[in-house]
């Protein structure tokens, strides 16, 4: 519980600190955003990706608003019973039809309040860095009456606006090496991402979810971030780590999942079964999270580079498997139950490599029967036909602007 006089002193604090804020580069995700809407705006995604930023930024379209960030550590005993009291502060302060709630799933029930909003005709819009929480949530109080999206670090375009350079290889080979989290882009301090991956472990999971065991926690997330576009299996990860059970290892991968450290993508297979038991591949939230907090980054650039084409085709809202059938190819991709590409990824395309990569691509394309293929690299551009079928090799910085 907190006391309405104290509550007013942390809204008029987190307001005056709200407005100081530079509203930086206008992300991608704005492109999307209508305040006209009836229904939620719901935002999630990673710590210090650029979500309040991002909330300044759709504030500044409005002439007044009511602002409560729940992070605070002044409202750490912030009840649901509390919500009265922070509506009333905010009609005392400042009449306005639009409200803005960062990471509100900290609150219990705190769908409640977004639900009488709606039904007053208010327009919400709500940050939040855990996925889990968010989705119980609004599947069951908010069904309909929410439209989410997901923020991640910035984009190889938003990084160039923020850098203030123009697209090549050489700002991609920048990119690749820091990455997209505004933070640390600003300071360039490596700190900042290795604080930020202990935050996420300590406060987004060891803490959220009572675990005891923070350093195998840490060990299993060092150990995937060292191996991005690798499978792996839950039993084999419960025996590396010793860990009592394989449920707890699936348990610890859907914290991380959770907190948008890392993603896993599934074996395609028709059979739903089958797909869930198969070996899955994981890919993590930012290639200079990985750089900072991997030993094994400069071994094989090729994962990483996999690693971002994953990321650029999350945001595009598909669906993602790999495929094998003794030959490997990195994504299958599909939209609308549709599937509509297959993408192959490697630094670059050589004699050594170039039978293997292209008999993968082409075993995917034979199975779903398509005429066109991709095989993205650093810096390579060619195409050719095989076996009646058109493959194209595009290097990765124009496939990202061409697909942004």
């Amino acid at each position: 519980m907190i006391l309405i006089n104290e509550l007013n002193k942390i809204v008029l604090s987190q307001k005056e600190n709200l407005e100081k804020l530079d509203t930086g580069i206008e992300r991608d995700f704005l492109k999307n955003v209508s305040l006209k809407t009836n229904h939620a705006i719901i935002l999630s995604g990673i710590r210090r990706c650029g979500k309040s930023t991002l909330m300044h930024q759709v504030i500044s379209r409005v002439s007044k608003y009511n602002y409560f960030n729940f992070e605070d550590p002044r409202a750490l005993y912030f009840e649901i019973s509390d919500f009265d009291k922070l509506i009333q502060v905010f009609s005392d302060t400042n009449a306005s039809d639009y409200f803005f709630f960062d990471e509100i799933q900290n609150v219990e029930k705190w769908e409640l309040l977004i639900r009488q909003l709606l039904n007053r005709n208010k327009k919400v819009f709500v940050t939040g860095s855990n996925a889990s929480l968010l989705s119980k949530e609004l599947g069951t109080k908010l069904t309909g009456r929410h439209l989410r999206h997901e923020l991640l670090p910035f984009s190889f375009s938003e990084f160039l606006s923020f850098m203030k350079l123009k697209a090549s290889s050489n700002s991609f080979e920048k990119y690749f090496n820091m990455g997209g989290f505004p933070e640390f882009l600003k300071f360039r301090d490596i700190r900042i991402l290795q604080e930020l991956l202990n935050d996420i472990i300590t406060r987004d999971i060891s803490v959220r979810y009572g675990l005891r065991n923070t350093r195998v926690i840490k060990d299993l997330a060092l150990y995937l971030i060292s191996n991005v576009g690798k499978e792996f299996s839950y039993h084999k990860l419960k025996n590396i780590f010793g860990v009592g059970s394989t449920n707890s290892i699936i348990n610890y991968i859907s914290y991380f999942e959770d907190s948008y450290l890392f993603f896993t993508v599934p074996k395609f297979n028709y059979s739903y079964q089958k797909q869930v038991v198969a070996p899955k591949k994981v890919y993590a939230i930012d290639p200079g999270l990985i750089k900072a907090n991997s030993v094994s980054f400069s071994e094989d650039k090729g994962r990483v580079l996999e690693n971002i084409v994953y990321l650029n085709l999350r945001k595009a809202e598909n669906s993602i498997y790999y495929f094998t059938d003794g030959n490997e190819c990195d994504f299958v991709v599909s939209k609308s139950r549709k599937l509509g590409s297959a993408i192959q990824v490697c630094w670059e395309l050589n004699e050594e490599n170039k039978n293997r990569e292209i008999k993968g691509l082409l075993s995917a394309m034979e199975f779903f029967d398509l005429k066109q293929g991709q095989i993205i690299t650093y810096n390579q551009s060619d195409e050719f036909k095989k076996d009646n079928r058109h493959i194209e090799i595009t290097p990765v910085w124009k496939w990202i602007l061409e697909n942004g």
